[in-house]
């Protein structure tokens, strides 16, 4: 029975750093692609969300595009590029293959064109405007993301299980506490029994009192990942607001 119930406990804590973790990539990815003059990353790289089949079949929309931070002079034509653009009159990040450098009095810029587009893109990539280098895709994920960008997605993958999650830890921290009254009880009633006796009283307790403490400890974890998980949900939604 101990088993189970350790091996319980460590299944619903995976679920919960798996929550934690979707919770971290979609606030990463939301606000990452907010800022006007600046693209988040970490270590160097930043995940994209996919809008459309402008470079089919090489990724597709709904995918999730991983960039790195690059150095402009080292590009070279056919690399793919994630660049600043104006879209429709609004600002928003483009990801297209360079099909042509040019250089002109030691200043470079770049035409760039969609692989499945049959034109190249009206506009002209300077250095400046250029975010990182394409490197790989998770393909599906993007619609993870978007999903979690939803207020029904966020409801149901994040904040119900944290919920239910911070649930479960109460319960097993009430259970705890009868299981430390019982032995605290066997304790008492056993006063004057053999050395054996208060011997198996006391590391029940002392085994209770450390079940309790770790219970504790799990539901004070839940209670920061709950109020993580809506922090990184306040920011997100100020940031789609401004």
């Amino acid at each position: 029975m101990k088993a189970l119930k350790r091996g319980a406990t460590i299944l619903v804590s995976m679920i919960l750093w798996a929550v934690i973790l979707l919770a971290a990539l979609f606030a990463f990815t939301t606000l990452a692609t907010r800022d006007n003059n600046h693209v988040a990353n970490l270590a160097g790289f930043t995940p994209l969300s996919v809008m459309s089949d402008s470079m089919s079949p090489t990724f597709n929309a709904g995918d999730l595009i991983i960039i790195r931070k690059c150095t402009p002079a080292t590009l070279e034509e056919g690399d793919i590029i994630t660049f600043h653009a104006i879209i429709n009159n609004e600002f928003a990040l483009n990801t297209h293959r360079i099909a042509e450098i040019q250089n002109q009095n030691g200043a470079r810029s770049y035409v760039t064109k969609g692989d499945n587009n049959v034109i190249a893109d009206t506009h002209i990539i300077a250095d400046g405007d250029i975010v990182g280098k394409y490197v790989g895709r998770l393909p599906y994920f993007g619609k993870v993301v978007q999903f979690l960008s939803s207020s029904t997605g966020f409801l149901l993958v994040i904040v119900l299980p944290l919920l239910l999650f911070f649930v479960y830890q109460v319960y097993h921290l009430i259970t705890v506490s009868i299981d430390l009254k019982k032995a605290l009880a066997v304790e008492s009633i056993q006063e004057g029994a053999p050395d054996a006796l208060l011997a198996d009283a006391e590391k029940a307790k002392q085994e209770a009192e450390k079940a309790k403490a770790e219970a504790e400890a799990a539901r004070a974890e839940a209670e920061a990942a709950l109020a993580e998980a809506k922090r990184l949900r306040e920011e997100a939604a100020k940031k789609n607001e401004e």
